[in-house]
């Protein structure tokens, strides 16, 4: 058995493109559109897995995107999408920068929480040994729910 992707609904299409794209730097890999079916899937890719995402050999999101209106709750139904990262608060700050709300900061130098647009929870784990623990993120409180 392979894993092959993740499928999470999305509200508007270029939200969740800007924040999974612009925002965590993942990479369109492929694009289907469905007239019949009136919807979108895209499926993205970690920039450390681009090549082998495009040779179908590692794990993919799939946003899908349902034409008609429809309304989604929770989020958190799944469980949360999960990326290992180079340095946790280089990451944190950039999203912190770009208005990106950290609900359980990395204030042990190895793991953060946001959540996308889509009230999609998303943890980020250090790569490697945990970071020596920093100010800010040392006293910054959870916010909401992850």
């Amino acid at each position: 058995m392979r894993y092959l992707h993740t499928m999470v609904r999305v509200r508007s299409l270029d939200d969740s493109l800007d924040f999974y794209c612009n925002k965590l730097g993942m990479i369109e890999c492929d694009r289907l559109e469905n007239e019949a079916g009136r919807f979108t899937l895209v499926y993205l890719s970690a920039p450390a897995d681009v090549e082998r995402a495009l040779g179908a050999y590692s794990p993919l999101l799939e946003l899908t995107y349902n034409w008609d209106p429809e309304e989604y709750s929770g989020g958190r139904n799944f469980g949360h999408l999960a990326f290992e990262v180079d340095d946790i608060y280089a990451l944190c700050d950039r999203l912190h920068e770009q208005g990106v709300l950290i609900n359980r900061p990395p204030r042990d130098g190895k793991m953060a929480f946001i959540r996308s647009p889509d009230n999609i929870s998303i943890e980020f784990l250090q790569k490697g040994s945990a970071l020596p623990v920093k100010e800010p993120w040392q006293s910054m409180a959870n916010t909401g729910a992850w």
